[in-house]
């Protein structure tokens, strides 16, 4: 005989995952009323799913921004669903603003994804790891896996997608964007974004203070 399910469980459970009450009477009901391992198969369901849409063409969207306190950095992205239904509602809204200002936590991020970051990037790098004090002496096979090894942890560190989502480090940008492409029913990409720091790249003036006042003195 299966354990009956409460509405509660069913509430909680929906809350967490965001996925549909019968989704989650479903598998509360597989996994014996057990919370946990329910939001664990609603996430491979709902990854599973995720993958099959990454693929349809994503136009529509929004373009959402982050001021961070004190207005001295600012960060804007543009966020792309497939349909404008799906641009207008909340949780999209949510998503973006969460991705907003995780690229303004994150400022050392430069791409979106790893297979995004250039190939002229990736030779550099391994350039500037193969000449290391640290490693000239190791035989030359040892030498490359551990080049291969720094050079994929670089090529994470620059890229949103492998980033751990701030408000829940336990998942990455990339399984947060699919809990929304499942909870949404559609494709949803992260197109492009750009950071702004106040005066970045202006040429600022120095003052010496000493030297103004003895400017000021003398030329009474």
């Amino acid at each position: 005989m299966s354990k009956k399910i409460s509405a509660e469980s069913i509430k909680e459970l929906r809350s967490k995952t965001g996925a549909g009450m019968m989704d989650c009477k479903k598998a509360l009901e597989a996994t014996e009323g057990k919370v946990d391992l329910a939001i664990e198969n609603l996430r491979k369901k709902g990854l599973a799913s995720a993958n099959k849409k990454s693929s349809r063409i994503a136009t529509e969207g929004i373009i959402e921004s982050y001021i961070h306190a004190g207005s001295r950095l600012g960060v804007m992205v543009e966020l792309n669903c497939e349909t404008d239904f799906v641009a207008r509602q909340s949780e999209f809204h949510k998503l973006a603003k969460n991705i907003a200002m995780q690229l303004a936590a994150c400022q050392f991020v430069q791409y979106i994804a790893v297979d995004e970051v250039p190939e002229e990037f990736i030779v550099k790098e391994i350039e500037i790891e193969m000449a290391k004090e640290d490693l000239l002496k190791k035989p030359i096979n040892v030498k490359k896996q551990i080049v291969e090894g720094r050079i994929q942890k670089r090529l994470k560190e620059i890229s949103l997608m492998s980033q751990s989502f701030i408000k829940n480090p336990e998942i990455s940008i990339e399984d947060l964007v699919k809990q929304h492409i499942a909870l949404l029913g559609e494709n949803i990409k992260v197109r492009r974004f750009q950071r702004f720091i106040l005066g970045e790249g202006l040429e600022k003036k120095s003052y010496d203070f000493t030297q103004e006042v003895s400017n000021m003195i003398y030329n009474k």
